[in-house]
Order: structure tokens, then sequence, then C-alpha cells
């Protein structure tokens, strides 16, 4: 089949409005990089959801959960097969000291929404530029907090479009991990238990957690967020600046003078020019150091050659 099928198969259970053929993806990635999808699909429901994932798995076509592209970098040449986004699920709830929140909410306004209605326990994330179904995928974290101590469970696709519930211990969440990373499920939508909390306290503490990211990360230019994972008794950024790297890079693309683990998009670099970028940086922290630094960011996509 070709992709001009797909989308006329999938135009009769999903609005064809939100189906694109050949779709650029840089205005869809943090990094602002990256070629052009076959198909790119935006799901308004839940039902549209399963749809789009029991389709790719009963044609075998490849599919892609793009989320809101704040922690992959995606190849000059594209991605072949289905590319979807859940950024139309988005709406979040808050009923008591429970908050619900659909895949492609973003996590940071989750987190104020929270902050809003006088509850703690989300304030780590107001500055994580991801959406929820990443932030499940990854166990997303930040100054001392992670999803794992305030999750209670998600609602996942498996990749057949099975639909299942899964519990907090059911999700496995660890450093960076979950299950959902593991076996390649897709969120729908998951529910926080957080506390009630002082209103001044916690607004404090969000003006202070957004003070230090402002101040420490380069949210002046593109770039995929913190680049590599954190190594065993080491911080990748510290490594990095001790390795004289800050303003080096390929092309367009530079470590951060301002955060040594961020790599920017200074305006006209290529995916090439990025993911290059990132392998000189390994290879210089293993000769210098002998540590390996394990990408956090996902790299996908085919090269322009192919």
């Amino acid at each position: 089949m070709t992709k001009e099928q797909w989308a006329a198969d999938l135009a009769r259970s999903i609005n064809p409005a939100n189906i694109k053929l050949d779709e650029s993806l840089q205005a869809y990635t943090m990094t602002k990089l990256g070629g052009k999808a076959d198909l790119f699909i935006l799901p308004e429901t839940e039902q549209e959801a399963a749809a789009v994932i029991r389709y790719a798995y009963t044609n075998n076509i490849p599919l892609l959960m793009l989320g809101n592209g704040s922690n992959m970098v995606v190849r000059d040449g594209g991605l072949r097969g289905i590319v979807v986004t859940f950024t139309h699920l988005d709406e979040i709830r808050i009923t008591g000291d429970h908050v619900y929140a659909q895949s492609g909410a973003l996590i940071k306004d989750v987190s104020k929404l929270a902050a809003a209605a006088s509850l703690t326990g989300f304030e780590f994330a107001c500055g994580i530029p991801g959406s929820i179904g990443g932030a499940m995928a990854m166990n997303a974290g930040a100054y001392g907090g992670e999803i794992k101590d305030i999750i209670i469970s998600s609602k996942v696709l498996t990749k057949e479009g099975e639909l299942m519930t899964l519990t907090k211990e059911e999700l496995e969440l660890g450093y960076r991990q979950s299950i959902i990373a593991k076996k390649g499920y897709y969120v729908l939508s998951s529910e926080f238990q957080l506390a009630k909390g002082v209103q001044e306290e916690i607004d404090a503490k969000i003006a202070d957690l957004t003070y230090q990211r402002e101040s420490k990360q380069p949210l002046e230019y593109p770039s995929a967020g913190s680049v590599f994972k954190r190594p065993p008794g080491h911080f990748a950024g510290k490594l990095i600046q001790d390795c004289g790297l800050q303003g080096q890079g390929v092309g367009g693309a530079e470590v951060s003078t301002k955060h040594a683990g961020f790599i920017i998009n200074k305006g006209n670099a290529t995916a090439t020019d990025y993911i290059e970028t990132i392998r000189m940086v390994q290879r210089v922290v293993k000769e210098k150091f002998g540590v390996d630094l394990e990408t956090e960011v996902k790299i996908v996509g085919d090269e322009v050659n192919k």
C-alpha cells in the first residue's frame, strides 16, 4: 500500500484535516530539526488514537509516537510510515487531591494548574517541556522530584491497540525508564495523587525552580533539552565542561556555553550537525575520563541519502 492509501483508509475514522502527507517535522520538534514524515496524524479523541495504532499494527506499518518533540532528534531524511502525536488529547481535570491529565497535556501546564489548586507534589515539573505521555515513558524528573513519586495509574494502548490500565507498580518506573518504554505502549492518560499544600509555599517553590531553570538553561535556543543520562558517579554536564567542550560543535549545533548538558541549534543547524555534535561529545568524554555518556534523547529517522 502507498502512503496515499493509508491516508484514505484512516480518513474514514479520523478527521481528514488532521491527516498530513509528507509533513515536515521541524515545527513539531523542540530542536526545530528533522525531515518529513510519510504520514503525520493528530488524533482528536482516544478512539481515534486507538484506530491509528490498530491500523498501523494490522497493516505492518512503522509507527512512531512523537509526543511534544522535546526529547527527540529526527534525522534529516525524516521518518517512514506513520508519525502520530497526541497533542490534541490535552484535557486536565482536578478532583480533590487527584489530577487527571491526557497524554498530550504539557507536564508544565499540569504542574501549574495543580499549584493554582493549592496542591503540592508536582512543583518539580513546572519547567519540564514535554508532554504527560513522554513524561510517563521516561519517568521524567527534576529538582529532586519525579513522576513515580505521584503517579497512581496510566491508561495505555499496546502496540496491537489493546487498552490497559497500569498501576504504579505495573508501570515499573525507574531512572528514565518504564514498562511503557520497554514494551512500546502508548499513553492515553494518567492520574496523579497530590496533597493539599500552603499556597504561598507552593508559589515560592515554583518561582525558585523557574528562576533556577531560566538562569542556568539555554532556553533562548532550540534544543532537545538535557542530552545525556547521568552516568553513575558523575554528572554529564560537569564531565563535558571539564573537557572544555562548551561553545564547540559541528555546523550550526553547539554545546551550550550556559549549560554543558545541552546542545543547541544556533538557527542554521541540521539534524546531522546535532547528532555529530552528540557523537563528538561522547568521544571526547570517553577519551578523557573513560566514561560512556548514554543519550537521554532518542535519535530516530533516516539519513538524507536513504
